[in-house]
């Protein structure tokens, strides 16, 4: 009678035990991509200590391994020059960049007026902002190599382009958007706490102007028609820059002059990261503000729109039934996994009294 208890007793704690681990393995809903509607914040917390501690009783390969492949990829970096570090890490993000909806229209020469009218104004803005942080940084360490006032500096040719696409009166016509003003909100931070990080935004915005920044220049004047002489694209053209080519070895060899611990390098290639991603919503912002004018302008589409924003208003929500009732999919599996846990210690401990009598 005694080993029949003992034998209750070890089947119970070891189906107790399993269903711990399918707990903690368990998603967090029984849905195919939906939400819970009835959140259990400890729930998550319960299932990461859980797998935690599974990994720790393991000896944790996973995270040894992942620590290894970060060492390894930091000691990499180290032994590159900075500019081909910040190349090869922003690899991805500049790609994103390059294949946003705004870019990838523009490459393919599908660029309006009111669209480069408004890239431009965002340009004015954003290297008004950055040169203004570099003059006040021009004789910092941290930033003096790279200062090349004559041969980059945009904002003059800026202006040119603002007169020749709003008027004589642009700086009370030209639009200022939110993104635009995010983007200027980081440069001004940077160059009064962190100016060793202008090196980073430098980076992104002349070298990327030397590169694809010519290809574009041809693109736009294609599309738009404009004179050859240059008028309304000077801010792509670089009148003291002879070779783009040599300028460009001439500005990497300076970065990799530059003298940096490991951790302000580490932040310096973080900023070209964060200065891609910067660009990136101004893009999708320019994107978002030509597609509803030109949503605006078709007015016959309006009734339309309504029609469809009113049927879908009178159809029930995909989280609740005609019933009211909210569907097994997406109910949360944490009462049920209670549920099956109290049926289960019920059906353990009558087992237990029969193996006793």
């Amino acid at each position: 009678m005694v080993s029949n208890c003992v034998w209750g007793v070890g089947l119970l704690r070891a189906f107790g035990v399993a269903l711990l681990t399918v707990g903690c393995l368990w998603p967090r809903s029984l849905g195919t991509g939906r939400r819970s509607l009835t959140r259990a914040p400890s729930w998550p917390c319960a299932r990461l200590t859980c797998c935690r501690a599974v990994a720790l009783a393991l000896g944790s390969p996973l995270s040894q391994t992942r620590a290894a492949q970060s060492r390894a990829a930091t000691s990499a970096s180290m032994s590159q020059d900075l500019s081909e570090a910040v190349k090869a890490a922003s690899r991805e993000v500049h790609s994103q960049a390059e294949n946003s909806e705004f870019m990838k229209n523009f490459q393919k020469g599908q660029v309006t007026r009111d669209g480069f009218k408004l890239l431009m104004a965002s340009l004015y803005h954003i290297y008004t902002a950055l040169e203004a942080e570099i003059e006040d940084n021009k004789e910092n360490p941290v930033y003096a190599p790279l200062y090349f006032p004559e041969e980059l500096h945009r904002r003059a040719a800026l202006e040119q382009d603002m007169a020749f696409w709003y008027g004589p009166r642009w700086q009370e016509a030209i639009p200022y958007t939110k993104a635009t003003r995010r983007y200027v909100r980081r440069l001004q931070e940077v160059g009064r706490t962190e100016p060793e990080l202008l090196v980073a935004h430098a980076y992104t915005r002349y070298l990327g102007d030397l590169s694809g920044g010519q290809v574009l220049k041809k693109i736009a004047q294609k599309a738009l028609d404009l004179p050859s002489s240059g008028e309304g694209v000077a801010f792509f053209t670089f009148p003291n820059v002879v070779s783009a080519t040599k300028f460009k070895q001439l500005y990497r060899s300076r970065m990799n002059s530059l003298e940096m611990t490991p951790e302000v390098r580490h932040r310096v290639i973080e900023e070209v990261k964060s200065s891609f991603l910067l660009n990136i919503q101004l893009f999708e912002e320019l994107q978002e503000l030509l597609t509803r004018d030109t949503r605006d302008q078709s007015p016959s589409k309006a009734p339309e729109l309504r029609r469809r924003a009113g049927s879908r208003a009178q159809d029930p929500t995909p989280s609740e039934t005609p019933g009211g009732k909210l569907p097994l999919s997406i109910l949360s599996p944490v009462p049920l996994l209670r549920w099956v846990l109290t049926l289960s210690f019920l059906v353990a401990t009558v087992a237990v009294g029969l193996y006793a009598m």
